[in-house]
């Protein structure tokens, strides 16, 4: 526990993210059971509005680091990416604990079947053009940092994330729909 404690007292940034991961959980758990559980719509759409927010002290506490001198590293990278892919996968995920949770608590309609066949390979493809946005919205935000600081000595930490983002789009790429079109269209037919 100590090691934990010194890592993220040597590395504030991924303390903030950490945090905001927590967070983000945190407020849709709090708004949905608020929701479901105790009945108030009000205070559950508060809870749920708050989500969002989680991101923007994300941002804030990063370009507040940056603009305080603090040195660009790994963590403010992993802010970028943590940041492009709460926007563009957070609302999917609301929706996702929201189905479960009214189904749960609120006698919901089951949450639906797994796809199968072509459907589930659509769904790869919408997925996997999800990861493409977010990693573009990272990659601006990268960017954004990058010019913002313009100190080419200081952002080459920044720089790295670019071939690291290539990289989870081509692995997402493959794992996901390549491989649905490839192996998981078959089984329909086999059927």
């Amino acid at each position: 526990m100590e090691e934990i404690g010194k890592f993220f007292a040597e590395n504030p940034m991924a303390a903030v993210i950490a945090a905001g991961e927590i967070g983000f959980w945190v407020f849709i758990a709090a708004g949905l059971a608020v929701r479901y559980v105790l009945r108030a719509r009000r205070a559950s759409a508060v809870l749920l509005a708050m989500v969002p927010l989680v991101d923007v002290v994300v941002l804030v506490a990063t370009v507040l680091d940056l603009s305080a001198g603090g040195k660009p590293g790994f963590t403010h990278g992993l802010a970028a990416v943590y940041l492009g892919f709460s926007v563009v996968f957070g609302p999917s995920m609301v929706r996702w604990a929201d189905a479960r949770f009214a189904h749960r608590f609120a006698g919901g309609p089951p949450p639906p079947p797994k796809l199968q066949g072509r459907e589930r390979a659509r769904y790869e493809w919408r997925e996997w053009g999800k990861c493409l946005l977010a990693c573009g919205l990272a990659a601006v935000a990268l960017l954004a940092a990058i010019f913002a600081i313009g100190e080419p000595e200081r952002v080459a930490p920044l720089w790295g994330w670019f071939p690291r983002l290539g990289t989870v789009t081509t692995i997402w790429l493959f794992a996901g729909p390549v491989w649905q079109e490839l192996f998981g269209t078959r089984e329909e037919v086999r059927s």
